[in-house]
């Protein structure tokens, strides 16, 4: 039997890209020590790869498949296909950036003034491309972790680090002083496997699914009843998709709707269905949405 190898990124994005399979319809279990999970699906096989790694194992075809961040996908000038941007993070449905930080207290204002410094990053083939077309002669170290703490503590002059809300920076009285690039997560597959048909098409049923899971966060389902002489309101203040679907009830004067809506919004939009004549109003969370 053909199976596809997947490669799942280990540590920040791990459990939420599990949790994002999970509501796609997959289940993947494993223990603290293995780097083999277990998918309740025979035509794929899991490995855990680092993040910064996962692009070289799909490139060469240790992997078929595998999720990683643009980024790095960038530092390893991979040749690789990419299926579809997923834009997702250890905690939201966002975008991370990688930035330039300095102590508050330093001299450093802006990119210019980094002439002649020196700067730790674990992204170090791409920042030193992206001074080097900027003209600006920098020293350029890899950090084996721990960066922040580096430029605290006085050991480099700055440092080129990942973030997506700038907190865990402004709590260690760092500040940002330039943006060099935005990154999220991809899909990614080998050149070899988007060419064979079978692999190909087990990718995009994999594809189709994340990203229905992807829509669906944030989003939750609304159905209620209205009577025909209140339709109109009700429906005036209806988000939806599309639109809202409307059927009628037994009794020809009432109608079910259903709607889908962004979950932030739904504490302050029940009690106005109800002022406008909603009855019967029932919120239940998504899975997909496709």
């Amino acid at each position: 039997m053909k199976k596809l190898k997947l490669g799942i990124p280990k540590g920040s994005l791990e459990s939420s890209t599990i949790e994002l399979f999970r509501r796609a319809g997959w289940q993947i279990s494993y223990d603290s020590r293995s780097y083999f999970p277990e998918i309740d699906d025979e035509e794929i096989s899991c490995a855990l790869v680092r993040a910064q790694e996962m692009s070289r194992y799909v490139e060469d075809g240790t992997l078929d498949l595998g999720l990683t961040g643009r980024d790095w996908i960038i530092e390893n000038e991979s040749d690789i296909t990419v299926v579809e941007d997923l834009v997702y993070s250890r905690a939201s449905v966002k975008q991370a950036r990688w930035v330039l930080v300095v102590r508050e207290d330093s001299s450093i204002q802006s990119i210019e003034d980094m002439e002649g410094k020196k700067i730790s990053t674990e992204l170090v083939n791409f920042t030193r491309k992206y001074f080097k077309e900027r003209g600006i002669n920098v020293h350029i170290e890899f950090s084996w972790g721990a960066t922040e703490a580096k430029v605290v503590e006085g050991l480099v002059d700055a440092i080129v680090e990942v973030t997506e809300t700038g907190s865990t920076l402004r709590a260690n009285k760092l500040k940002i002083i330039h943006e060099l690039m935005t990154t999220n997560t991809q899909l990614i597959a080998n050149n070899e496997a988007w060419s064979d048909p079978w692999k190909k098409r087990k990718i995009m049923q994999i594809q189709t699914l994340l990203n229905g899971s992807l829509l669906a966060v944030g989003k939750v389902v609304l159905k209620l009843n209205v009577s025909k002489e209140n339709l109109g309101r009700v429906m005036l203040l209806l988000p939806s998709l599309k639109a809202p679907t409307v059927s009628g009830l037994y009794n020809e004067e009432w109608f079910a709707v259903e709607t889908v809506v962004d979950k932030s919004i739904v504490r302050e939009l029940i009690p106005i269905l109800q002022e406008a004549g909603a009855e019967g109003i029932i919120e239940y969370c998504l899975n997909k949405v496709i």
